[in-house]
Order: structure tokens, then sequence, then C-alpha cells
């Protein structure tokens, strides 16, 4: 009777396949299970936003004040918002952190290239320590244009 059984080789022929099609649906399984869990805790995140002002400024020494906001427009104190050159130049990076009104000033001195028209400065936002703030999408720009 088991050597009936010892001389089929059938039954391994189906057992890699079967393998990979349960490898497969684990994964696939795992995969929805993460992005669920991903997604509740992501609903306690709230993404900061940067307003700026102002928003359109011509080269040399400008004083901007943003405003830092949550995603129901409430502000944001000690954010740190971060200035660096975009398609405009800007010497180094520029900081500063909000106060408890969500606002903070700083002085950047913007400058365009030969034949440039305008550019522009990027705004980023680092939120506080241990918050429950992000920022993940792109702030508003200070667009920076060349006098007439």
């Amino acid at each position: 009777m088991f050597d009936a059984f010892s001389e089929d080789t059938r039954a391994i022929e189906g057992l890699p396949i079967r393998l990979v099609i349960a490898l497969v649906i684990g994964v696939a399984s795992l995969s929805v299970m993460m992005n669920m869990l991903t997604g509740i805790q992501g609903l306690s995140i709230t993404e900061l936003d940067a307003k700026p002002s102002p928003e359109v400024v011509s080269p040399g020494e400008r004083q901007l004040t943003f405003t830092v906001v949550g995603s129901k427009g409430t502000p944001v104190a000690d954010a740190t918002v971060v200035v660096k050159g975009g398609s405009a130049d800007l010497d180094g990076v520029q900081t500063a952190t909000t106060g408890e009104n969500g606002t903070a000033t700083m002085t950047v001195t913007p400058q365009l290239r030969p034949n440039q028209e305008e550019g522009t400065l990027q705004v980023d936002v680092k939120p506080p320590a241990g918050s429950q703030y992000s920022d993940r999408r792109t702030n508003a720009k200070v667009l920076v244009v060349r006098d007439g």
C-alpha cells in the first residue's frame, strides 16, 4: 500500500504553485491591513499651512510675516518657518518660530538673476515637537518680481 504513494510524484507538482498563491494572498492581505492601520493613525494628524504676508515682493531686503495655521484655521504656536531660495536666490536659509498667535516675522533679501523677471522663495514648516501636526503638502510660495 505504501509503495503506491512512494511511486506517485504528481502530488508534488501542484505544491510550489499553491505556496506561491498562498504567499501572494497573504502579502496582499497584509498590505490591506497595514493601509487600514496607517489610515486610522493619519486621521489624528493635522496638516499645517504657512500663509505669507506679503505674498509678492521685489528684490532687496524685505520683511515677511508668516501665519501658521492648522486644518481648521487655528493658529499654531512654536512651529518653525523655514524659507529658502527656490527659483529666486536667497543667501542661506532663514528661520523663525511662531508665537502664541501663530505668526513669525523674518527679514529676507531675495535676489533675481540677470534677465530673470520673477522667481519664488520656498516655504516649509517644521511642526512643534511632540505635536500631532505635519507639513506634507506644499505651502504657498513667496513670489519675487522685478520692479517695472
